[in-house]
């Protein structure tokens, strides 16, 4: 059988289209696996690099959180990507996140509670958010839907790469998409 030639249309979408693989830095192999891919299948490849503060719990430690954007630009280099977005959370929005981790790391009573933020946050639906790893981990959820969307309306890209290894986290991401 004789196998068809993509049509010059799907060739040039290939050559122009952007892929982003969306991260938090501190990058290793599963990340360059997804960077490999999105250079075979775009023509623009882009990395983001924001550690998410929206995503940190009340007993995760944010500031504990490996930063390594040296490293992380070294890696990008030698993996051919064309550009790295690593914006800071006022950049992207973030309005009061400082205020939110001093509320989730006090010992008062409020810090269970959730803060009040000022920026647009997406809510995914609570049956996907309230279950297993969601149900310890209040707003996590939350703030990872909030910052893959606001990366991909900042982006733009053409596809998106994620990585498996959180199977609640990419059924939430799926379902957002």
């Amino acid at each position: 059988m004789r196998q068809e030639e993509p049509s010059s249309e799907v060739a040039s979408l290939s050559s122009t289209a952007v892929g982003l693989i969306p991260t938090m830095g501190a990058l290793h192999a599963g990340h360059l696996s997804l960077i490999q891919r999105a250079r075979q299948e775009n023509g623009t490849v882009i990395v983001s690099i924001f550690i998410n503060p929206l995503q940190f719990g009340p007993i995760e430690d944010y500031q504990r959180y490996p930063r390594t954007l040296d490293q992380d630009r070294h890696l990008c280099e030698q993996a051919g990507v064309d550009a790295i977005f690593a914006p800071t959370a006022e950049q992207m929005g973030i309005e009061n996140w400082e205020t939110k981790e001093r509320i989730f790391n006090s010992s008062s009573p409020a810090a269970s509670a959730t803060p009040s933020l000022s920026q647009t946050q997406v809510v995914p639906p609570a049956n996907m958010t309230l279950v297993m790893c969601g149900s310890r981990r209040p707003g996590h959820f939350q703030g990872v839907a909030t910052i893959v969307t606001k990366l991909l309306n900042v982006v733009q890209p053409n596809r998106a790469y994620f990585g498996q290894k959180d199977g609640q986290q990419l059924a939430i991401i799926k379902r957002l998409v």
